[in-house]
């Protein structure tokens, strides 16, 4: 039996500096959201004052209003463009990319290996090396400062393939073989065995692409030229330009910005750790 006093048990001491560490951790990252609050709610003087105070003298909530009434920033239409082309694409990867996953999983074909490193090889390319191509082609096909230029080159990515074959490697054949006992082809077996008992990963995924097309700004920012084509990163740079620094509106863009994006992973955080770890890497 161990007599010693309890704060001196390693267990407990342990256990003590790791939630010590994990608390430190979780100040670091709440940080820059903390920032972004603070600066969004201060006056441009607060925000570059020399002498720096926790919280502002006053909570200036007029600038939220300040920001969606501002004529030169439509923010109001870009946070609806953010979530269309988010919505969009990120439908458009789940479909295709399932649908590829899947019959490079399961569907045989004697070339299903050789399709598979080619789509793992476009992923060793450096997006800058397509970029230009990719911007030509939209180009010509007349989609500038249009959705269709910002959705539809998303709908499909290697990247989601890989991660859907990964995960349909590892589906219960179990399930399948009963589906096609009962008469289903490859077809029915995906749509109604498959997908149905997949929704965490389809949730894992989505997050994923989600967060990944509302962030995006390079593509968004050549293609849609036009304000009514901005979207929130887009419309969030010009707000800090060569000749304009307006740096409290920015902030409050930020945190409004961002505000879709914590709602997502707080609702589906958990099906994103466990889709990630369902992947699994098999031959």
């Amino acid at each position: 039996m161990d007599n010693r006093p309890v704060g001196l048990r390693p267990g407990v001491a342990g256990t003590t500096l790791r939630y010590a560490a994990l608390t430190v951790a979780a100040l670091v990252f709440l940080l820059p959201f903390y920032l972004i609050v603070r600066n969004g709610l201060s006056t441009e003087a607060e925000i570059t004052s020399p002498e720096w105070s926790l919280f502002p003298s006053s909570l200036h909530w007029e600038n939220i209003t300040e920001l969606f009434t501002d004529p030169s920033v439509p923010m109001a239409h870009a946070l609806w463009n953010s979530l269309v082309i988010a919505v969009l694409q990120t439908g458009g990867q789940l479909l295709l990319g399932s649908l590829c996953g899947y019959g490079l999983a399961r569907i045989p074909y004697k070339h299903a290996n050789k399709v598979f490193y080619l789509i793992v090889a476009t992923l060793m390319v450096p997006a800058a090396v397509t970029f230009v191509p990719s911007f030509v082609l939209v180009s010509s096909l007349g989609w500038v400062s249009s959705l269709r230029g910002l959705v539809i080159p998303g709908l499909f990515a290697g990247f989601t393939a890989f991660m859907f074959r990964q995960y349909f490697l590892s589906f219960p054949r179990e399930l399948e073989e009963a589906a096609r006992i009962d008469g289903l082809g490859h077809w029915g077996t995906f749509w109604r065995i498959v997908v149905p008992n997949s929704g965490g990963f389809f949730a894992a995924v989505a997050v994923i692409q989600f967060i990944g097309s509302w962030n995006a700004f390079l593509w968004p920012l050549v293609i849609g030229q036009d304000e009514s084509s901005w979207t929130v990163q887009v419309a969030m740079s010009t707000f800090l330009t060569a000749q304009n620094v307006n740096i409290h509106e920015l902030f409050v863009a930020a945190a409004v910005g961002i505000l879709p994006l914590v709602l997502v992973f707080v609702v589906l955080q958990r099906f994103l750790v466990r889709g990630v770890a369902e992947t699994g890497i098999k031959g």
